[in-house]
């Protein structure tokens, strides 16, 4: 879903509370992932702990999207539920990356 229509989707189907979509899905509270920067310059996390999850981007901020989509892809949730569930990531070598609608997210 492209940025400019995601605002107006959320109005007719808000987002849920991240605690519950884990927690109807069985989305584990913690995803071990290794993260990889390709010599091209895109950012790559694979995940041991979800077998077949591949997702790349070209900035931490993507990768923090992408790895959300990804991980609410792999477990089937519906895309009117959710868009990030993880709101934060910890990437060796770059710091941690906090999602941008993160004070949005908690009130939500």
């Amino acid at each position: 879903m492209t940025r400019l229509f995601q605002p107006i989707y959320r109005i007719f189907y808000p987002a849920k509370d991240p605690e519950e979509i884990k927690r109807v899905y069985g989305i584990p509270g913690n995803i071990d992932f290794q993260f990889s920067l390709r010599p091209d310059g895109w950012m790559e996390l694979t995940s041991e702990q979800l077998p077949g999850l591949v997702t790349e981007g070209r900035n931490p901020q993507e990768l923090l999207e992408m790895f959300n989509d990804a991980v609410l892809t792999y477990y089937d949730v519906p895309k009117r539920e959710a868009d990030i569930i993880f709101p934060v990531l910890n990437l060796s070598g770059i710091g941690t990356v906090t999602h941008r609608d993160a004070k949005v997210m908690k009130h939500a």
